[in-house]
């Protein structure tokens, strides 16, 4: 899709990036079910090749592929972006953001700088809201919270995270959260002025 032919569709991309711990996933889930934004703000369900986390289901939290079918998929086009990240596979199936948006609904992306990256190329006009931890302390104490990290992995989160914290200025928004009912306040509003 052409820059052109992205500009005159009537809705928008908003992406939500931001390093593993930041809270973008209770923040964005908190986003979509603000009353305002009911029927205008959907979440483009993204694939991956992760395991289920506890409570997560098949087709509401991710679509759960195996990495030779996300592979094939990659070769054949499916994804409008997919990144490799921490050795799995995530992807936005391309198909089912266009139809939203040529529908006149607005799309929520819940993906890395990287991805970001690309589907700003794509589309210019994208809200890019990048949300961060007051610090990398504070970000390291979440991420050891969660109880699922090793000292490899937690290691290699942290590294990406100081990288993709440089990031964080070429996105139309910073969100630092350190309280989330003030951090999900202040993306509303943003969200809110920029799609109603």
């Amino acid at each position: 899709m052409s820059n052109k032919r992205s500009s005159s569709l009537k809705a928008k991309i908003v992406i939500i990036s931001g390093p593993s711990g930041c809270g973008k996933t209770t923040l964005h889930k908190a986003l979509l079910v603000n009353p305002l934004l009911k029927g205008k703000l959907v979440k483009s369900i993204s694939a991956t090749t992760r395991h289920k986390r506890p409570g997560e289901r098949q087709g509401r939290d991710y679509l759960f592929l195996n990495a030779k079918v996300f592979e094939e998929r990659i070769r054949k086009g499916y994804f409008l972006e997919w990144e490799k990240v921490f050795d799995q596979y995530y992807g936005t199936p391309k198909t089912q953001a266009l139809n939203l948006l040529k529908k006149g609904i607005n799309v929520l992306l819940c993906i890395d700088v990287k991805g970001a990256r690309t589907v700003a190329e794509e589309f210019p006009q994208a809200l890019k809201i990048f949300i961060k931890a007051p610090s990398m302390k504070v970000l390291e104490a979440r991420l050891k919270a969660r109880g699922s990290e090793s000292q490899e992995s937690l290691a290699l989160r942290l590294k990406v995270a100081r990288e993709e914290l440089k990031e964080a200025k070429s996105y139309d928004h910073v969100i630092v959260n350190a309280d989330l009912k003030k951090a999900l306040g202040s993306l509303q509003k943003i969200v809110c002025q920029e799609l109603l």
